[in-house]
């Protein structure tokens, strides 16, 4: 290799260095986002909890015992619908019990949590926002709504780990 391709691939390793430490500032992190569940979502390294809301878990399922629907994998699948644009950005405060980062984020200029409370995939903290939200999904009876389902706090106490 010539000594100026050498120098050009060690400029531009520092130059995405220098991007990656920007992206992920302690209080910011920016970047092509993965689902991990149904709350839960992967921005470079770092996994990030959608701050406010609880979402079903994986393997839950929702709906009357003979029409059960895997609201689990559905908002999991919803989920990486949402964070399918080039740049989700999340603001972060603290981390949780599982190291995750705390967040609110944002996908196309939408909020994702509320996305996922608005459309029935997932539940409004108490006391915290999305109250509004939640209650119009319920009243519309979308998602989890739509018949009865186990609160996902209560589904993982039933299925420890």
């Amino acid at each position: 290799m010539r000594p100026r391709d050498l120098l050009t691939a060690a400029a531009l390793l520092l130059a995405l260095a220098a991007l990656a430490a920007l992206l992920t500032r302690a209080d910011e992190i920016a970047g092509p986002a993965f689902a991990v569940d149904g709350d839960t979502l992967r921005i470079l390294d770092v996994r990030v909890r959608l701050e406010g809301i609880d979402a079903p878990e994986l393997a839950q399922t929702c709906g009357a015992p003979r029409a059960t629907w895997p609201c689990g994998a559905r908002a999991l699948h919803r989920l990486a619908q949402v964070l399918d644009v080039p740049l989700v950005t999340c603001r972060l405060r603290g981390t949780d019990a599982y190291g995750r980062r705390i967040g609110t984020c944002t996908a196309g200029g939408r909020d994702v949590a509320r996305v996922m409370v608005e459309e029935g995939l997932a539940l409004a903290l108490s006391g915290r926002a999305y109250g509004s939200e939640q209650d119009a999904a319920e009243q519309q009876r979308l998602g989890i709504w739509s018949g009865p389902f186990q609160r996902p706090a209560a589904w993982r106490a039933d299925h420890p780990r």
